[in-house]
């Protein structure tokens, strides 16, 4: 690698640290291609991304940044998954380590804030944005169907009363 392809994947690894909504980082030493292939493919579905980093080129990009207090993290073979998210990632790197023993978190960083294991853990255990969009909505659908229900009831009440002496005069009669 050449002078001009490092600082241009400086640029690149600073560009992910600063669009990320998290970034979690692990060690992968003893997978296989295999392997970081399927991982790949599962956090892509969950619309996050791996990436195996030279942690040089890493701790470079992250001099002056407030992503500095991570530096420790970056040694040995280092793999990072992102996500705009802030659950899609940590959700299936979590789900993936405790697969394969081999693949290690870690630790993590959010925006500025540095994550150790058990924080990158918990945040797997949130639901995802998705999830809360739903639940969002299911709530506030539920009290329109609430104060449709109570507008129906006099309504039926009403009918019900008039079916009452509809069969009443019948039986009169």
């Amino acid at each position: 690698m050449d002078r001009a392809q490092k600082s241009e994947a400086v640029e690149v690894i600073r560009g992910i640290f600063s669009r990320a909504g998290v970034v979690v980082v692990s060690h992968y030493s003893g997978l296989t291609v295999a392997d970081l292939e399927t991982l790949r493919g599962r956090l892509r579905k969950a619309g996050a991304n791996l990436k195996v980093v030279k942690n040089r080129l890493v701790k470079r990009a992250l001099e002056g940044s407030d992503g500095a207090i991570a530096a420790d993290l970056f040694e040995g073979p280092t793999a990072i998954a992102f996500s705009a998210d802030p659950v899609a990632a940590p959700k299936i790197a979590v789900a993936y380590a405790k697969e394969k023993e081999r693949f290690v978190l870690r630790g993590g960083l959010m925006g500025a804030t540095l994550l150790k294991p058990a924080d990158v853990q918990a945040l797997a255990s949130l639901p995802s944005l998705d999830e809360l969009r739903g639940k969002l909505i299911g709530l506030i659908q539920a009290p329109a169907t609430k104060v449709a229900g109570i507008l129906q009831a006099p309504a039926g009440q009403l009918a019900r009363v008039i079916g009452a002496y509809a069969a009443k005069g019948s039986e009169a009669a």
